[in-house]
């Protein structure tokens, strides 16, 4: 069977996603700052030249990654809240994902990267504060709506909780990533559950 020829349009959206997905893997196994131009591009079969027709830098697509990531976690957020179901059941979703999220959350280490880069360089600073506080607003959206659906009163504004949410999770992925053994993905669940069972379900 004939191969079917790429548009010029088709051929450039694939260089582009296997750059990203390249840089994905080489953020991820070596780390933003060890991670050359070159490491990407070779990675994903192609030129430095084709790199730069597509990214302006590695930021960019640091920031294309942690995009993707949040729209994943704003998909996850909107089909909980549009599942419909009982009280009990509802709370029973959002229970079920904040706490067991870690386990899925492979680009941790990237946001970890992320924020190294941001205390360094003020150019990205500007861009990841923007997008991060885009994060929160849409989090305490969805605290918002989520005590609304199931008729709980929030003990803080939403904004707080969704602050202290997102630090919470941060916090103990971070120590789950430095001390797996200690840190077990029971400890972690745990905390998390409590957390959200305490303050967000009551």
């Amino acid at each position: 069977m004939k191969r079917k020829r790429l548009t010029r349009e088709q051929s450039k959206d694939q260089t582009r996603e296997r750059l990203i997905d390249a840089a994905r893997t080489m953020f991820v196994k070596k780390g933003y700052v060890a991670t050359s131009v070159e490491d990407i591009a070779s990675a994903a079969g192609y030129t430095r030249g084709a790199f730069y027709s597509n990214f302006e830098g590695k930021s960019e697509l640091l920031i294309e990654l942690l995009r993707r990531d949040h729209d994943r976690m704003h998909a996850n957020f909107e089909a909980i809240m549009q599942g419909g179901g009982t009280k009990g059941e509802m709370e029973a979703r959002v229970m079920t994902y904040y706490s067991q999220m870690f386990r899925d959350d492979d680009c941790f280490p990237l946001w970890v990267e992320a924020k190294l880069l941001a205390s360094r360089d003020a150019k990205f600073r500007v861009r990841f504060n923007a997008f991060r506080n885009e994060k929160l607003e849409k989090i305490a959206a969805y605290i918002r709506a989520f005590a609304e659906q199931v008729g709980t009163a929030l003990p803080l504004p939403a904004d707080t909780l969704a602050l202290g949410l997102v630090s919470l999770c941060d916090g103990i992925q971070f120590f789950r990533m430095c001390d797996p053994q200690q840190f077990t993905d029971e400890k972690t669940e745990s905390v998390l559950a409590g957390f959200i069972q305490r303050v967000l379900i009551g």
